[in-house]
C-alpha cells in the first residue's frame, strides 16, 4: 500500500478546492459622466455630416493618398486652377480623397471630367452613395 506524502494531499485538496470553489466576480458599475460642451461638439458634428450629401450627383474624384499634407496642397491648387468647381477632401480610412464638382446629369459632368483630366490624368468620374 502507498502512503501518500504531504505534497501529494496538498495538491488534491487544493485541485478540489478550485473545482469546487464558487467564483464570486465583483459587481460594479460604470458611470460615465461627460462634458456638455462634448455633448454639443458631437452633435454639431452630426449635423454637419449629414448636411454634407452627395445624393444622386455624379462627383470628380482628382485625387487620392494616404497623406494628410498632399491632399491638402492638391487641393489648394486645385481650387486656384479651378475656382468655380467647389471640391472637399473626403477621408476613407486610411486615404484621402479629393471630390469635385456635384453634377446632375453625366453629361455634364463628363466634359468637367476632360478639362480636368488634361490637369489630372488620374481623375475619374463618380457616382457616390452615402
Amino acid at each position: 500500500m502507498r502512503i501518500l506524502k504531504i505534497r501529494d494531499i496538498s495538491i488534491v485538496v487544493l485541485f478540489a478546492t478550485l473545482s469546487t470553489a464558487k467564483s464570486f466576480a465583483q459587481k460594479s458599475e460604470i458611470n460615465i459622466q461627460q462634458d456638455e460642451k462634448f455633448v454639443k461638439l458631437l452633435e454639431d458634428k452630426r449635423k454637419i455630416n449629414s448636411s454634407i450629401t452627395v445624393n444622386d450627383r455624379y462627383k470628380i474624384q482628382i485625387f487620392y493618398s494616404d497623406s494628410s499634407s498632399e491632399t491638402k496642397k492638391t487641393l489648394k491648387e486645385f481650387r486656384k486652377e479651378f475656382p468655380d468647381i467647389s471640391s472637399t477632401i473626403i477621408f476613407d480610412s486610411p486615404t484621402y480623397k479629393i471630390w469635385a464638382g456635384g453634377f446632375n446629369m453625366r453629361i455634364n459632368a463628363e466634359r468637367t471630367l476632360k478639362t480636368i483630366k488634361e490637369t489630372y490624368p488620374y481623375a475619374l468620374l463618380i457616382k457616390p452613395n452615402k
